[in-house]
């Protein structure tokens, strides 16, 4: 074990002490690469923890309970898991926990969530369990979870979404609105780009083929040709190298989402295509 592995060790193990301690604790789960054989953690891991409280406000409103644990770097509250909130803190050496605080009715209707079945069904370790709410809780623990492939409505509104954000993008960008532009180019449509990935991986190899999630080792499931074009996808905050990446990525969506019709025997919209492309092309045209 590496001196940063046994250290994460030694705090995880405080924070339980410290939960065993807190009578509004009533559970803690831990998920992630912590609690999974596939993928296991490695020495730059964080620490995902599911905490039931009695009341989950005292633990958002303030950070301060986690000084009882160890000197923390920073900590804040974001949305994760089907819209919960969970507190993120760094604690001194850079030891990274992401504490996601629910009641135990949260949790119930939590971990039956699509987002987090996908998570839990690769490992989940119960650390702490003061009223045995996990013995009343069926965990979705199938070997994998069922994968149903896109309708064609599906697949429609994502191709369509897509080519609809490549104009409005070449407009932010022709305009001269860089921000807009690039945070289009590189963030909402690398979202549909990667579900176009993920169906794509599905279309080509098999329906039991694991994605992952959120890009998760998308380095060793994608297509190696697409990986091999993502470099060309991302733009520097430039206007000439922000159109070279979205011309790139039309590029790169268009025969992903071609062969991902071609499997699922979906139409795909060539003309809308082959409109969006010419149209953006010419407007884009006087960027140099």
């Amino acid at each position: 074990m590496s001196q940063s592995s046994a250290q994460d060790a030694q705090l995880l193990n405080r924070f339980v002490a410290w939960a065993e301690d807190k009578p509004d604790v009533r559970a803690a789960l831990l998920i992630g690469s912590r609690a999974r054989a596939d993928h296991p953690a490695d020495p730059w891991s964080d620490i995902d923890l599911v905490l039931t409280v009695r009341d989950v406000q005292p633990y958002l409103n303030n950070g301060d309970w986690l000084e009882e644990i160890a000197p923390v770097w920073t900590t804040h509250v974001e949305s994760t898991l089907a819209g919960v909130l969970e507190r993120r803190v760094l604690f001194e050496g850079g030891h990274d926990f992401d504490v996601v605080l629910v009641t135990d009715t949260q949790l119930s209707r939590l971990i039956q969530t699509a987002e987090v079945v996908d998570i839990i069904r690769r490992g989940i370790r119960v650390l702490i369990d003061k009223d045995r709410l996990m013995s009343r809780i069926t965990l979705p623990l199938r070997p994998r979870t069922t994968y149903m492939p896109p309708t064609q409505a599906e697949f429609l509104n994502v191709v369509n979404d897509f080519w609809f954000h490549a104009a409005w993008t070449a407009k932010k960008l022709r305009r001269g609105e860089l921000w807009a532009a690039i945070t289009s180019c590189d963030g909402y449509m690398k979202r549909l780009l990667l579900k176009m990935m993920e169906w794509h991986a599905r279309a080509v190899s098999s329906h039991s083929y694991d994605t992952w999630f959120s890009g998760r080792f998308v380095e060793e499931w994608g297509d190696s040709r697409a990986l091999a074009e993502l470099g060309d996808a991302f733009a520097h905050y430039n206007a000439p190298d922000i159109k070279r990446a979205l011309l790139a990525s039309m590029d790169l969506f268009r025969w992903l989402a071609t062969e991902t019709a071609v499997q699922f025997t979906y139409p795909y919209p060539s003309e809308g295509d082959s409109e969006v492309t010419r149209w953006v092309q010419e407007l884009l045209e006087p960027i140099r």
